[in-house]
């Protein structure tokens, strides 16, 4: 099958060998895990569950709410002993509603039914289980997968795509599940087929895999899934791309695979749907990559949602050195953490703890113009001439070349030789585009308020002045026919 040119992207250093080469471990349970109401995109979960409720693993604790929202559930059987704030794995540091349950030691299971032949469920049917079980984009993105499988149903999608690109350096949690779980992936990827009514299934893999390659494709022979090998570079792992070098077509701006007959899920999310599905087991857990050079023995945990952090470097060995920058994610689009006392969530692909050797710090000096961000950017944007407006406070000027697409992926960091941090620029430009907006339709929310009560005052001053002028002409036709009727007395 032949590949097409892709635009932009680099070659970062992978750093993978360290954690792609030992075998997938089982995290033990940590005296407590915090599991956030706020794991996906949309809306948050409510909980459904009270302090001092014991619980079953799987069982829900946090039911979706809206069109776009993902239930939560107990990684564990055990009791919940909180129901509230707990500081989240964002930036930030900042509290967030969490479910806090302290295990039992058991792991008794909630049972859910589980179908005798899988491929016979309804394609509806495939998707409300999928949501039921609180499946989200494992690749980051962490939308809720079901949303996607019934707009792209109804969108009549094509091509399933399967990304298993993992393009970010460190991350080698994609790799693992691969070489060791493929058939189950496999299914999982006839599953979503299945659900979806398409009738091409393709899994891209970077060929700095070539284990991950041979062992999906032993799992897909005979089937109709096809494994392709796709260039290892960054940012192969982002959707738009896999679908540029596989089908040579092009993403709308602003536009949605689905446009072009294109769904695309990761290798992990389709193994979370084979466990849905076929065993009956929702999204309590995924495996996670912890690395960096300040870690003592790096590798690959399946860990339960809702995990501290610093359980899973201690089940590493610790750290070799006092960590420079803990980092949760890839080191290009992931974000820094405060501490390591924040949980484990859906969209965990890793946590690195990186010397200060490694993020190698630099002071930025003055833009030269040699255009290597033009040249690295995926999106085709112009990087150096999106940033010298954002300085100057033109964030329109900024948005007219397209600021809106771009994807803060940092090629055009990583190239810069002048070290200046571009994607942090367009960081904040879309954050300050997005308060303006909101201001605006608050503005403008405001204004129809006051134009709506302007309209109903004129409307109550109106009917008063005509309620009072009806009083009045039916006064006069009152006294009218009382003054015609004593002249008529009067005259008989």
């Amino acid at each position: 099958m032949k590949l097409f040119k892709l635009r932009g992207g680099v070659h970062p250093e992978g750093r993978k060998a360290s954690s792609a080469d030992t075998a997938i471990r089982i995290l033990s349970l940590p005296p407590q895990l915090y599991v956030p109401l706020q794991q996906h995109v949309g809306a948050p979960a409510k909980p459904v569950v009270r302090v001092g409720e014991r619980v079953l693993a799987g069982q829900l604790v946090g039911v979706g709410q809206g069109n776009v929202s993902a239930p939560v559930h107990a990684p564990t059987s055990g009791r919940v002993v909180a129901i509230g704030d707990h500081p989240a794995p964002h930036p930030s540091g900042l509290p967030a509603a969490t479910v806090t349950i302290e295990p039992d030691g058991e792991a008794r299971w909630f049972e859910y039914e589980v179908p005798v032949d899988p491929f016979a469920l309804a394609p509806d049917d495939i998707a409300a289980r999928v949501g039921a079980a609180g499946i989200v984009g494992l690749g980051g993105a962490t939308f809720p997968s079901a949303v996607k499988l019934n707009l792209s149903r109804k969108s009549g999608v094509g091509t399933l795509i399967i990304n298993g690109g993992e393009c970010e350096p460190y991350l080698t949690c994609d790799d693992r599940i691969m070489r060791e779980r493929a058939a189950e992936i496999v299914t999982g990827i006839r599953l979503i087929q299945h659900a979806v009514g398409a009738p091409c299934a393709l899994v891209g893999i970077e060929d700095n895999k070539p284990e991950a390659l041979d062992a999906m494709r032993q799992a897909a022979s005979g089937t109709d899934v096809q494994i392709r090998a796709v260039p290892a570079m960054y940012p192969m792992g982002w959707d738009k791309q896999m679908i540029q070098a596989l089908l040579g077509r092009e993403v709308p701006a602003e536009g949605r695979s689905a446009d072009i007959g294109v769904l695309v899920h990761n290798v992990a999310t389709a193994w979370a749907v084979q466990q849905a599905i076929c065993r009956g087991r929702p999204l309590v857990s995924r495996i996670v990559t912890v690395s960096g050079g300040a870690v003592a023995q790096p590798g690959n945990l399946e860990v339960p949602i809702g995990t501290p952090v610093q359980a899973l470097f201690d089940a590493s060995g610790g750290f070799l050195s006092t960590p420079a920058r803990l980092v949760l994610g890839g080191p290009m689009m992931g974000h820094q953490l405060a501490h390591t006392g924040v949980p484990v969530v859906k969209g965990s692909s890793g946590v690195l703890a990186l010397t200060q050797a490694e993020i190698g710090l630099t002071r930025p000096a003055p833009c030269i113009r040699c255009s290597s961000c033009v040249r690295a950017c995926p999106v085709g944007l112009l990087p150096l001439e999106m940033a010298a407006r954002i300085r100057t406070d033109d964030l329109a000027g900024a948005d007219a070349l397209g600021l809106k697409d771009c994807i803060g992926c940092g090629s055009c960091s990583y190239v810069c030789p002048s070290s200046i941090p571009l994607v942090h620029f367009f960081n904040y430009a879309k954050g300050e585009l997005m308060a303006q907006a909101r201001s605006k339709m608050k503005q403008e929310a405001t204004r129809k308020l006051a134009d709506e009560r302007s309209a109903r005052m004129e409307r109550i001053a109106r009917e008063r002045e005509e309620a009072a002028a009806a009083r009045k002409a039916a006064k006069a036709a009152k006294e009218a026919a009382a003054k015609a009727a004593e002249q008529s007395e009067a005259t008989a």
